[in-house]
């Protein structure tokens, strides 16, 4: 799974957020350290004012730990202002992290409102 989002001379893609239609949002690429600032500040501005947001996470090669603090940062900032923030798709590599980290259920689904 992680080559398809290699770039043809080897090197790493990315991580990228792009809109995939109302209120959805696909993360794709290497999402961590390099990444994980700008990506912070353009999900905001994606979808910090939706009362509801999905993020499929199907694309996302490869995840260090700045890229699960990216995504528990999302999701504390919706559940803060009342938002309804989803996940799906989420690989392996992220649940595992946000499991040994004791975070998983910030990563759970919450009811919108």
């Amino acid at each position: 799974m992680a080559q398809r989002n290699r770039r043809t001379d080897g090197a790493a893609e990315p991580g990228r957020l792009t809109a995939a239609g109302p209120g959805l949002f696909e993360l794709s690429g290497d999402v961590g350290f390099d990444d994980a600032g700008r990506l912070l500040r353009e999900g905001e501005a994606a979808f910090g004012g939706l009362e509801q947001a999905e993020i499929d996470l199907a694309r996302v090669a490869r995840v260090d730990s700045a890229g699960l603090a990216l995504l528990l940062e999302w999701s504390v900032a919706a559940r803060a202002a009342g938002r309804a923030l989803r996940y799906r798709n989420v690989p392996p590599a992220i649940a595992s992290l946000a499991g040994i980290s004791e975070v998983a259920e910030l990563l759970a689904p919450v009811a919108g409102g």
